[in-house]
């Protein structure tokens, strides 16, 4: 089975949570979303509530799928799943990563993501536009 990277829109005041990375040095600055590796014996919807604790500090409930699957290198794919705060007021905090910043649908295109993650701006800016009407 190909490993499986799970990645969280997470949204709150129609706003989107980016991180930014700060390794590996050629990713260093860039930014993505919060997530990671599915384990063995997860179900991706438990891997990106851990990924999200693990990174931000916060508990998170987990929704739909957003957007198409993403091929990674190495026979990776990425499953991004929308995701909100379980208390809306926890400020998610940066544990691995250099800054968080909460993106409006106007700044979406701004920032320096990553390759995998710019793929998804179509739906990401759908589902910011969404929460925000």
């Amino acid at each position: 089975m190909d490993a499986v990277i799970v990645g969280a829109a997470l949204v709150r005041d129609g706003k989107l949570l980016a991180q930014q990375r700060a390794w590996p040095p050629h990713h260093a600055g860039q930014w993505e979303l919060p997530g990671g590796r599915v384990e063995e014996g997860e179900t991706e919807a438990f891997a990106l509530a851990r990924e999200c604790h693990e990174e931000l500090d916060v508990v998170v409930t987990v929704g739909d799928r957003v957007g198409p699957e993403i091929p990674l290198p190495g026979g990776k794919v990425l499953r991004v799943y929308s995701a909100a705060l379980l208390s809306p007021g926890d400020e998610p905090r940066a544990v691995e990563h250099t800054a968080l910043r909460w993106v409006g649908h106007d700044e979406l295109n701004e920032l320096d993501w990553l390759p995998a993650d710019r793929d998804l701006l179509p739906a990401l800016h759908d589902l910011v536009s969404a929460d925000h009407g």
